[in-house]
């Protein structure tokens, strides 16, 4: 089993930084170029919500399917793949409050590869999630807190 934890501060409220990962845009919004994310069915983030979407690594179609689990509006959730390039994969995203109206937003992943050209491209897909982690935590940082400027809360 295979394990990575990616921990980044927002300077944003809990709620707002929830709010934003339960947004169904938010996964097109935090997946780094050249990747592009294509959608199929997106639920309302609830308990046994399915998300169903096709990244494409380039030319390279991978089609994935996430069912959630452990809802919890403000302190995170759970998306456990049904379908996709890993044989086993399981992403806890936590949400913790911090002093001064900080939120800690913490991902956790369980993964194990699957055999042949599933699992290249698990292997190919996981040594780039450094890269990927630290990209979503500069988007997530970026657009909350442009946003929580341009509405006038900032600084509150």
């Amino acid at each position: 089993m295979r394990r990575f934890t990616h921990r980044f501060r927002a300077k944003a409220p809990i709620n707002v930084v929830a709010a934003f990962h339960q947004d169904s845009r938010a996964l097109k919004l935090l997946t780094p170029p050249p990747v592009f994310v294509q959608m199929h069915c997106v639920n309302p983030l609830s308990e046994g919500s399915i998300t169903d979407f096709t990244l494409w690594l380039g030319p390279l179609p991978v089609r994935w399917v996430a069912a959630h689990s452990e809802v919890d509006l403000l302190s995170g959730f759970t998306d456990t793949q049904i379908h996709g390039p890993f044989a086993f994969w399981v992403h806890r995203h936590s949400f913790q409050p911090c002093g001064s109206g900080e939120t800690e937003v913490i991902d956790d992943i369980q993964a194990e590869f699957g055999r042949g050209f599933s699992g290249l491209l698990g292997r190919l897909m996981w040594v780039n999630l450094p890269f990927m982690f630290f990209y979503r935590a500069w988007i997530t940082r970026r657009t909350i807190e442009k946003s929580l400027k341009l509405s006038g809360v900032a600084g509150r």
